[in-house]
């Protein structure tokens, strides 16, 4: 049996696409998003065996969200769009197949004994887009936030999750600390926070060879001694 999960802002097109993965016998729709952020969160909880994802969604795109999801955690991916231009570039990111809508049930067969042959790549040959963020997609308190990378001041993890701290707002996000020093100019400053070297006002040491650092907003960032030499170095502090 594969679990699949169908992110699509079109209702219709998700509708339409389960009813035909409904005469397939062996595939089981665990989940259906509305949009990329929802579809991050998704992925992580239900760990479906494919994704059906749709490329042109408002904000974020099929494209961009695949490159925000760690090797480790990425399932096959099934691109499903309108526009055949994304063809090319949906292939060169090594997803499983693509579709274009309408659906022809005929392709969509097809897709889906390649999906159970297992001779489309592996979970982990999907490479990571290397394009750098400019916005975090959030979820703060009954709404979906995109903070831009420019107010960021800080990222941490706690029970909670990753939590991305603005300089007016915050919620958490999918998003790995992993992927957000890659993909971000936050640096690494402890094992659980990232800084935006931009938000530093000060830089406070302590006696015990770590530091403190104070954000533009008066907000107080721990830093080990063990990241401590590297952020100088980037910081290019003597």
């Amino acid at each position: 049996m594969l679990t699949a999960l169908l992110i699509d802002d079109e209702a219709p097109s998700r509708e339409e696409l389960k009813a035909l993965l409904a005469t397939a016998r062996d595939i089981e729709v665990v989940g259906e998003c509305a949009n990329a952020i929802e579809g991050l969160a998704a992925i992580h909880r239900l760990r479906p065996d494919v994704v059906f994802l749709d490329i042109q969604m408002p904000r974020v795109s099929g494209l961009e969200m695949v490159g925000m999801i760690e090797a480790s955690a990425l399932p096959q991916i099934v691109f499903v769009t309108a526009f055949e231009a994304h063809a090319l570039q949906a292939f060169e990111e090594h997803a499983a197949d693509y579709l274009l809508k309408p659906i022809d049930p005929q392709r969509l067969a097809r897709t889906l004994d390649w999906l159970r042959s297992g001779a489309r790549p592996a979970l982990r040959a999907f490479p990571l887009a290397t394009g750098m963020l400019r916005q975090i997609p959030c979820m703060g308190r009954n709404r979906i936030l995109l903070l831009a990378v420019d107010e960021v001041e800080f990222v941490h993890t706690d029970l909670a999750g990753v939590q991305v701290v603005g300089v007016q707002r915050q919620g958490v996000t999918e998003l790995s600390l992993k992927i957000l020093q890659e993909r971000t100019p936050l640096i690494r400053c402890h094992r659980q926070y990232l800084i935006n070297p931009e938000r530093i006002a000060e830089i406070e040491l302590l006696e015990n060879g770590g530091a403190e650092i104070v954000t533009g907003s008066g907000r107080r960032v721990p830093v080990s001694r063990r990241h401590l030499r590297e952020m100088k170095d980037r910081l290019l502090i003597t």
